[in-house]
């Protein structure tokens, strides 16, 4: 009889864990379940009815801002090193991104915009009831009308991988301080919600639904975080690739981004061959995706640059060159850029013009009868070479008639801008470490 007993209660148990470690396998899945998804972007200023001339001084605004604050963030231990109570900094400027992507958010769904950060990790948006809001186009997201809205305990993982948290009465809530590179943060809790990423929803996304936010984001809600850390967005849906494709700047154009399975280009859309080179992670600033820059060449002369230049100190974290999606332009550490502007200005062979007014350093007044071939900008990347096209690396300022070069000077860290990423295909493969790049047609995606 106990031996029947004892053999019932084994078999209830073996049930019960079975049941359990089901039920533990489903939620762990829930959100990963997706194989694939595409989100359009689009520019941040695409409904602001700018001029060329305004556009252009917005993004230089924004551009130089977020270099100064990055360049800073990455030369200075002291401000890495100390968590202090007014909140740890990330590797970000708040605010200074450039595309926008639209999310929906709880049940039923509302649907907000937000910047897309490859420099960042949380993704946030502003929360009901605000004790510091910003304006945003769209209502803010009042949690106590969603259904599926729940607050993560302190013990939760993802609680732990924030720079600086707080828990709340009895561990039940885990309430965040997120700061960013100028000083700027978002205060709230970190909770678990339905997202609704183009057509697919998807459970359990944990997100910062700030409360407290201080200005700095215009024409959005918040921010996607897509860096390397377990808080983005990258790393909860579970995808090892992700792509995207920036189209020329036409604010009327969408530009792809692509998830999972759909994050290769198809043969028939490249306007070139595949190159690839190594993301290398910098271990003080695990967030940002950097490359192995090893050179330039102008024209047909490779410039004699020290190799030493470009180099990532991995022990304090200075130095290399990040592929940034907040970025306007691109930035070379000082040396490396003086050696190209010399060698650029000396083959483009017009006189240089004053570009100050409009935020370059280097602009050209063009002949108006005569045809000009401007030099070759390539940069040299470990088993990869970036040739750009002539409208990636100069802009026409149709109001000054002013060719300007959209590459310009840094201090210690070199930046990878986004302008110098249109019309090619960028897949991120953070399964094999590898970033590769492919001309093609973004618009045509």
């Amino acid at each position: 009889m106990e031996t029947k007993i004892l053999h019932n209660m084994i078999n209830i148990l073996t049930l019960t864990m079975l049941v359990l470690l089901v039920s533990l396998s489903q939620a762990k899945t829930s959100k990963h379940s997706l194989k694939h998804l595409r989100i359009d972007l689009m520019h941040i200023d695409s409904k602001g009815n700018f001029s060329r001339s305004e556009l252009l001084q917005r993004m230089t605004r924004r551009s130089h801002q977020r270099m100064i604050h990055l360049s800073r963030k990455t030369n200075n231990l002291r401000q890495h090193d100390s968590k202090q109570a007014t909140g740890a900094q990330t590797d970000a400027y708040l605010g200074s991104g450039e595309f926008v992507m639209d999310i929906a958010i709880g049940t039923p769904s509302k649907s907000f915009p937000a910047i897309i950060d490859t420099g960042s990790d949380l993704v946030w948006t502003q929360c009901k009831p605000c004790k510091r809001c910003f304006k945003q186009s769209t209502s803010i997201f009042d949690p106590s009308k969603s259904s599926t809205y729940k607050k993560l305990p302190c013990t939760a993982k993802l609680c732990k991988a924030l720079p600086t948290q707080k828990c709340g009465k009895r561990n039940a809530s885990c309430e965040y301080l997120y700061g960013y590179a100028d000083q700027s943060f978002t205060v709230g809790n970190l909770a678990s919600e339905t997202f609704t990423l183009g057509s697919q929803s998807v459970k359990n996304i944990a997100f910062g639904c700030g409360n407290n936010n201080t200005d700095g984001f215009d024409k959005s809600s918040g921010l996607v975080g897509l860096g390397r850390e377990p808080l983005s967005l990258i790393s909860q849906l579970g995808f090892k690739k992700f792509s995207y494709c920036f189209a020329s700047l036409n604010l009327e154009k969408h530009s792809p981004m692509f998830f999972g399975s759909l994050a290769h280009l198809n043969a028939s859309a490249a306007a070139g061959p595949t190159q690839t080179t190594p993301l290398v992670k910098n271990p003080i600033y695990p967030s940002f995706y950097y490359l192995s820059l090893l050179g330039v060449t102008i024209g047909s002369t490779k410039l004699n640059i020290p190799s030493s230049t470009f180099a990532l100190n991995k022990t304090d974290g200075t130095g290399g060159m990040i592929i940034d999606s907040g970025t306007t332009f691109t930035y070379l550490e000082a040396v490396a850029y003086n050696a190209a502007k010399k060698a650029f200005i000396s083959q483009m062979k017009i006189p240089v013009a004053d570009g100050s007014d409009i935020g370059f350093d280097v602009c050209f007044k063009p002949p108006k009868s005569a045809s000009l071939d401007l030099p070759k900008f390539i940069l040299h990347f470990d088993g990869a070479d970036l040739d750009l096209p002539e409208s990636n690396y100069i802009f026409h300022d149709s109001d000054t008639g002013l060719l300007c070069l959209t590459i310009t000077a840094s201090a210690g860290i070199s930046i990878l801008g986004n302008m110098q990423q249109q019309n090619f295909f960028i897949k991120y493969d953070l399964g094999k470490n590898k970033l590769s790049f492919i001309p093609t047609q973004c618009d045509k995606l």
